[in-house]
């Protein structure tokens, strides 16, 4: 039994397969809104003959494959697009496609602009593989279609939904993500924390307004806010060790509505990221310190507000596995097997491992050629070269899965 006889299709599928992402890519949907796909991924996944398909909440779907004794391998896909206009230039770009955000109401527009689109289509393939060469392996695959990853809701949606009772228990849990900083048709790992762990803070400041020429009868909170902000950027460079890696941004800053007024509020948007629980955490703590004391010295009528939201845990691989994958690679992919460098961006990817209690790994995927050139992943120009890209994708999740499904 080899991997070779696994990816024997490759060539005569990829056609189809290249059609197939192009048709993910024009259709996009947001988070918890991905109906089209889920439709199609379900209808993608009876034409391969999978007969074990579950719908966990309105967009998630679960093939499960068992194909005699041995380990349960998971793998993801995430599926959701971005609210956000592409501008690729590709042929086959979602031009002028919208949606109407039911969170909002408002129309927006949408785009595969993170690279989900080669996710869903590399997932297929795998499935597709696994489930036609049958005789090539032994054990139980399952694919993890996850919604809604954009905004941290999908995998806690899929675990309130039942999916740790509902569907086999892992031995473990992979998964990838298409790149633009590794090289076109590169596969990258990483031992540990791999991806950051992620916050959104919404902070409302309460002042007491006033008429523009009478301040000392207000409290101004635009005043006080901008201390808050300026305050704010000593806590990665007073606060932090240095041998630790931390962001901590201020995005949003609204208040106000005439030169001649001085409001009665601020709202404050600000993001954090690290790459450590506890270093997480003490952001979070200066965070509330410094804003509620400068409420304090500012005479605030209230005290002000924190809402949390947007929140993802560390990406943390697991050294075994992530050592058990690497190898895979490395026989497999030769010098397109490489090391991958701490993402700061952040994942949803380990709330359903971590639900099921199984240990988990997760790697990046090059997605062009002129890497060093290449727009980063929520680029309005992100639309990764569709080869090497889409064989790699399906060849990564192969080669790792086969590490125990093939003795």
């Amino acid at each position: 039994m080899t991997i070779k006889a696994l990816l024997a299709d490759l060539d005569h599928t990829r056609d189809y397969r290249e059609e197939l992402y192009k048709y993910f890519h024009q259709h996009p949907e947001l988070s918890l809104q991905e109906f089209k796909t889920s439709e199609r991924i379900v209808a993608e996944l009876e034409s391969y003959g999978v007969d074990s398909i579950t719908r966990i909440g309105e967009t998630g779907v679960v093939a499960v494959i068992e194909n005699g004794e041995g380990p349960v391998v998971a793998l993801r896909g995430d599926i959701d697009a971005l609210p956000m206009a592409e501008e690729s230039g590709k042929e086959y770009a979602a031009t002028g496609v919208t949606q109407v955000d039911k969170n909002t109401g408002k129309e927006t527009p949408v785009a595969h602009s993170c690279g989900h689109d080669v996710h869903i289509s590399s997932l297929l393939g795998a499935v597709e593989a696994f489930n036609s060469h049958k005789d090539a392996w032994s054990g139980t695959l399952m694919a993890v279609f996850q919604p809604a990853e954009e905004t941290a809701a999908g995998a806690r949606m899929m675990v309130e939904e039942g999916i740790v009772d509902k569907l086999p228990t892992p031995d473990v849990y992979l998964g990838q993500h298409v790149l633009g900083s590794l090289p076109g048709g590169a596969v990258g790992t990483r031992e540990g924390a791999v991806m950051s762990e992620a916050a959104s803070i919404e902070i409302t400041l309460h002042g007491k307004g006033s008429h523009g020429s009478m301040p000392n009868l207000g409290v101004d909170p635009i005043v006080l806010g901008s201390a808050i902000v300026t305050r704010l950027q000593s806590v990665i460079s007073r606060e932090i060790a240095a041998s630790e890696t931390a962001v901590l941004t201020v995005g949003s800053f609204h208040s106000g509505t005439k030169s001649n007024i001085i409001p009665d509020s601020a709202v404050l948007q600000l993001n954090t990221r690290a790459f450590s629980k506890d270093v997480s955490k003490h952001l979070h703590e200066a965070i509330e310190r410094i804003v509620r004391h400068e409420c304090e010295a500012a005479r605030c009528p209230k005290p002000p507000e924190f809402k949390y939201y947007d929140q993802y845990p560390l990406t943390n691989n697991d050294e075994s596995v992530t050592e058990r994958v690497r190898a895979a690679f490395d026989k497999f992919f030769g010098d397109n097997s490489v090391d991958l460098a701490q993402v700061p961006a952040s994942e949803d990817f380990s709330i359903i491992p971590d639900a099921f209690g199984v240990p988990y790994s997760y790697w990046g995927l090059g997605g062009f050629a002129d890497w060093k050139n290449a727009p980063g992943n929520h680029s309005p120009a992100f639309a990764p070269d569709i080869q090497p890209t889409l064989d790699r994708g399906v060849e990564a999740l192969v080669v790792a899965s086969s590490a125990w499904l093939i003795k």
